[in-house]
Order: structure tokens, then sequence, then C-alpha cells
């Protein structure tokens, strides 16, 4: 994955991871409320169940509480009496009133008669609840309530049923009622089937959210990294026509320099040594003169070599540092144009990194061959200087100046070249131009000191 890929994921990677802990931290919490709150809703369901029998129970024990206090142990006719009683207090399709004796014999069951007269001591029921010997076991412990599972007469089917049963000690037997808990736990599980598909719900809206909000920034990232790709590919394009015309530039320079300079005075030395040759063959006196030419003309050609040698790369810069560098160039511009040249450097501390030296060589180098072509001065003066460990670097002339709004670059290498020079040790040139003066200024940071490139390395 490349690094433009890298910067794409680390920026969706986060909005999606974002998004996704919000959801799922509000779902849980959405979630965790509802659940509480069916929770107490069945709890309070529940409770008033469980208040409703036991109400109910209290009401048949109080109707069935005179002719009990005054029965004796076997007292067959009493016994009767409250078995009508509590067969005739039915209530509701499903309410009625049960009676087992501690053996587990059925009593009373209205809703049941197959039961009446026969022992249920053993029975359990889906869950493996032994359903009467744990109600007898309520009732003998001082009555209380017991959940188990029981045939609903109205529907034919178990059911939870919770019931509330006492204990009639005097005639060993448990009475009791219940009621069936399968429309409590279908309103909490409809409830909860609600609460499934509110979360679903929510799950959906937050991806119809989420998914488009992920696909515009991810689609904003691509086309800002195509965009900024092309301008990438169109700059490089530019730079590197740059440097082809700028490598023509310079040969077809060499070029010139070599036929019109070197190539010349070599002729010259040519045909001053063929006419040495004729004088001496001839015993002329005249070849003397003749070999002194020759020798005039390879002196010429021997300096025009040095000449361009050192306009290529300057011997001086590297033996001599940039301040006798920048002397020679001056003395070299004076010579050729007659242009009046100057360099102060009393304040310049020589201890640039060689790359940075010879960047500032190049401008001022680039500058001068500007001025020759362009600017019609007469005079022109290079200042160097150290200003807090920074180099500094500062040529005017008194030219006719240029447009700096124009875009027109008739300069070479250009100003682009000299910029970007400069600004590849993260330095700055300014340009400064009217008519009757021009000031290009070169900056370059600290970080272009030999000595403080070394402390840092050091450090």
């Amino acid at each position: 994955m490349n690094l433009r890929l890298q910067i794409i994921a680390l920026a969706i990677v986060p909005l999606v991871a974002a998004i996704l802990s919000v959801t799922i931290f509000i779902t849980w919490q959405s979630s965790s409320l509802v659940r509480s709150s069916i929770d107490t809703f069945e709890q309070n369901m529940l409770n008033s169940k469980e208040t409703e029998i036991t109400n109910l129970t209290t009401l048949a024990l109080s109707a069935i509480n005179a002719t009990y206090l005054n029965a004796g142990p076997n007292d067959g006719d009493a016994k009767r009496k409250v078995t009508e009683i509590l067969k005739g207090l039915d209530y509701g399709q499903d309410g009625y009133f049960f009676v087992y004796d501690y053996d587990g014999d059925s009593i009373v069951h209205p809703r049941q008669e197959f039961r009446s007269g026969h022992n249920w001591l053993g029975i359990t029921d889906p869950d493996g609840d032994h359903v009467i010997a744990n109600l007898i076991a309520v009732a003998k412990a001082g009555g209380g309530l017991h959940q188990y599972k029981w045939e609903k007469p109205s529907t034919g089917r178990m059911a939870d049923k919770l019931s509330f049963v006492s204990g009639l000690d005097k005639w060993r037997w448990v009475v009791g009622t219940g009621a069936y808990l399968d429309d409590v736990f279908a309103q909490t599980a409809a409830a909860k089937s609600e609460l499934r598909q509110s979360i679903g719900n929510t799950f959906l809206i937050v991806a119809l959210v989420a998914v488009p909000a992920t696909i515009v920034v991810f689609s904003t990232c691509m086309l800002i990294t195509l965009r900024e790709r092309r301008l990438a590919d169109s700059k490089l394009k530019r730079l590197t026509q740059r440097v082809i015309d700028t490598q023509e530039e310079e040969r077809a320079r060499i070029s010139r320099e070599l036929h019109d300079g070197i190539s010349q005075n070599l002729v010259s030395v040519r045909y001053a040594m063929d006419l040495a040759k004729r004088k001496t063959a001839t015993g002329s006196g005249q070849a003397l003169i003749a070999i002194d030419s020759s020798i005039e003309a390879l002196n010429s050609a021997i300096k025009e070599v040095r000449r361009l040698s050192h306009g290529l790369r300057p011997r001086v810069l590297d033996d001599l540092g940039l301040t006798a560098a920048l002397t020679a160039l001056c003395n070299q511009f004076l010579e050729r144009t007659g242009i009046s040249s100057d360099l102060a450097a009393s304040k310049f501390l020589d201890d640039l990194k060689p790359e940075a030296s010879t960047a500032l060589y190049r401008v001022a180098q680039e500058a001068f061959n500007n001025i020759e072509r362009h600017a019609k001065a007469s005079e022109v003066s290079v200042r160097i200087w150290s200003e807090n460990g920074r180099a500094r670097m500062a040529i005017t002339d008194n030219g006719v100046g240029f447009d700096m709004d124009s875009g027109q670059d008739n300069s070479g290498l250009g100003l682009r070249n000299m910029q970007e020079r400069i600004a590849h040790f993260g330095g700055l040139l300014l340009v400064k131009s009217e008519p009757g003066k021009t000031v290009l200024t070169a900056m370059l940071p600290r970080s272009a000191s030999r000595y403080t490139a070394e402390a840092a390395a050091a450090a």
C-alpha cells in the first residue's frame, strides 16, 4: 500500500470506527434502558398477580373460617360444607380454588374433576418440578407462593402458573389458588421483539447515514488524490522539460564556445604552424615570427579552455571557498563586459556546506548572465554576509529592471530555477525590480551551515 492509500485509510478507518463505536454505545445504552423497563414491567405484573392471588386466598379462607374453626379434625359435614363453598368460588374462565390433603389426594379441583379422589403426590411438570409435593411443603411451612407449569383450562395447553397456598393443619389440607402467567410473558416477549426490531432499525438508519458518508469521504479523498497526482505529474513533466531545455541550452552554449572560441583559436594555431613550417623549409628568417604567432594563438586557446572549464565548475570554489569564487566571478564579469562590479564580504563567515556554496555561486553566475543579456546596467554590486548563522547574498544592478508580474522569463535557467536551487535547502529567493534598480536576495537557513549540520548530527 503506497503512502496516498495509507493516508486515505487513516482518514476513513477512524471515521468508520467512530461511527460504529457511537452506534454500538447508543444501541447498548438504549437496549439496557428498554430491557430494564421491560424487566420492571414484568416484575410489576408478577407482583400484581401475587397480590391478586394472595388476596383471593385470604378471601377464600375468610369464607370458610367460621365453619373450619367450629369443626373437629374428623368432622365430615364441615369438610363437605367447606368443599362446596370452595367449589362455588370460581372466578373467570381460568380462576378456581383447589384443595389437596397432605398425602397428595385431590379433594377440590373444579376444572379437572377427574383428579378428585386420586393421589397426585408424584406428579411432575415438564420442567421436572414435583408440583403437589412442593405445594404441600409450602403450605406446611406456613403458606406462600410457588411457580410451576400446569394445564390452562381455557386452552388445554401447559402454561406457567403462580399459586398461593395455605395449610389447614387441623384437617391436613392445602387450600390455594393461582394465576396463569402466559399473558405476562407474552407481553414481555412482544416488548422484547419490538426492542430487537428497534435495534435493527437503528442499525439500518446508521448504515444508511454512515455508508454514504464513508463513500463521500472516500470519493473526495480519491478525487483530491487524483487531482494532486495529475498536478504533480504535470509539474514533473514541466520540470523534466525544463531540465531537458536547460541541458540543451547548456550544450548549445558550450558548442558555441567551442566553435567560436577554442575551435577558431586552434585553427589559427594550425595555420600559424603551417606557415612556420613553410618558412623553415624555405630558410626564411620570418619562421620565428610565425612560431611566436602560433604560440600566442595556442595560449589564447588554453585561456578559452580554462574559462570554459571554470564556468562549468570553478576550481577556486572547491579550493578557496565561496568568497574567492565570487571575487573571481566579478573580475571575469568586469573583464568580459566592462561593467563595474564589486564584492563586499567582510561580515561573511564562509562555513557553508559545499552544496550550499555551489547553489549561491550558481545563483550569482546566472544573475550576472541575466544582467549581461537584459539589464543594460553599468554597475553591479554583490554583498554577502552572515546573520545569526544564516548566509545571505544580495546582488544589485542599476539596469532597466523588468516587470515581475509579466510572466515573461528570458533569463536562461530563469528565476524559477534559481528559486528551486535555494528552496532545496529550505531557503528563500527574493527579487525586487524597478526601473533603474534590481535587487536579488538569496537567504539560506542555518541548516545549510556545515558546522550546524555537524553539531546536529553529533547531538
